[in-house]
Formats: structure tokens, sequence, C-alpha cells
């Protein structure tokens, strides 16, 4: 996957930055330095989106042409490499979501563009921001008692919330049945945050206590008051 700011792609002359038609082109925003949210210009203008004025925008550059239906789904998917904490690199898969936005279907997708048995996978979904799995699986309808009306599952409601360039992380249960999903930069990156975390906490004890000895030290007279004198009246005769 190549991925190019638009702002370079600008600058680079037709000899260098050559695309056939703009269906080699995927254009994506840019938040936390990652490709986010994919931008459907063959579907409906880019103003459409009303995105903002300082919004990035980075381009991903194609092997062949893609035309996207409005119920296709745009996922990367990765399968662990046996007997280590690790991927392989990542396969686009065009999820076609017509029969519902189940994680059976899901399941069947992968298992298909992986040409393994479907009961012998298991599949998660990948939040970057939280180094952390979450593995997808179906759920039973819920009845609520107020209103009585069936939950049906939908992916892209909670907990996966899943979209367009999401990663999905595949386990061959064949060769590896635990199910731990995650990775040693997991574990890294979840340290890293908790120190920050920890740190921040520390800095505002830090500067509570400085506020509190500021308080105190106003509060506190600057010189020593004199005692107070005692006050003699005389009054004088007039007679």
């Amino acid at each position: 996957m190549c991925y190019m700011p638009c702002s370079v792609a600008m600058t680079l002359p037709s000899s260098e930055f050559f695309v056939p038609s703009p269906a080699f082109l995927r254009a994506w925003t840019v938040e936390s330095k990652r490709p986010s949210r994919l931008l459907r210009i063959n579907q409906q203008q880019l103003r459409e989106y009303k995105l903002g004025r300082r919004t990035e925008i980075c381009l991903e550059l194609l092997q062949k042409e893609e035309n996207l239906g409005p119920q296709d789904v745009l996922l990367r998917i990765q399968r662990r490499l046996p007997g280590e904490r690790a991927y392989g690199p990542p396969v686009d898969l065009v999820w076609d979501t017509a029969r519902g936005w189940t994680a059976g279907a899901l399941q069947r997708q992968v298992a298909d563009c992986c040409s393994l048995p479907v009961e012998k996978i298991e599949i998660a979904k990948y939040f970057p921001e939280k180094f952390e799995w979450l593995p997808v699986s179906s759920w039973s309808l819920q009845t609520t008692k107020r209103k009585k009306k069936k939950k049906q599952e939908n992916l892209q409601g909670a907990p996966y919330y899943l979209k367009d360039g999401d990663t999905i992380g595949i386990k061959n249960l064949l060769v590896e049945d635990d199910g731990d999903f995650s990775t040693d930069r997991d574990d890294a990156g979840k340290e890293k945050q908790k120190q920050l975390a920890l740190g921040g906490r520390k800095s505002q004890e830090a500067l509570r206590g400085q506020s509190s000895s500021v308080v105190s030290g106003a509060e506190s007279p600057g010189r020593p008051q004199r005692p107070e004198a005692s006050l003699s009246i005389h009054v004088g005769s007039f007679r």
C-alpha cells in the first residue's frame, strides 16, 4: 500500500505521478497520522462530505481499477502467523454487505478469501488507538422488556463500529487454537500508554501540591504583628 499526501501529489510532474483514471486511486482523510475515512469521490462530490478546512487527505495508489458499490466495505485482513505473535502483510477485502452486517456473513467472506472452512477460523477487529483486538462473534437476538423489540446483529454498531479501512485479524484454528490476538507491538504500545497516563497523574499531583503551597503562603502573614499597646485617655478639668 502506497499513501501520498495530496499536497505532495499536486507538486509532482505528470511523468512521476501518472494515473490512468480516478478508479486507480483511493482518497482517505488522515487522523492521528493514519488513513481514517474513505472518500468515495466516484459516488459523490468532495464538498458533500463537509470536511473541515484543516482536514488532511492522502491518496492511495492502486494496481488495478476499483469501483466500490454503495454496500461494499473495504477491509484490511491479516492472517496470524502460526507460533508467532505477529501477522502477515495486509490484504484488501471488499465485503458486500447486501445480505447484512452480521458476524456470520463477515466470517464466511473471510473464510472464502482465505480458502479455509468457516468453522476453522476466528476473526477479530483491531483498534489501533487502544492496541486491542476484539473478537468478532455472533450474538443471539436480545429482547428489551419495555418495547419487546428484537435487537438485530449489526457490526456497524457497538462494540465493533466496523467501517472502511478497519483491520481484521484472522486466526487459523487448524494450527492455532488459543484466544490471543495481540502482538509484542501491542504490549509495548499499551505499556507506553500506561507510562504516559502515570506521568500525567504525577504531573497533576505536583501541580496541585504547588497550588496548595502558594495558597497557604498567601494566607500566612509576611511579617509578625506587633502586640497591641494599651490606650489611656486623660480628661482635663475645665472649672
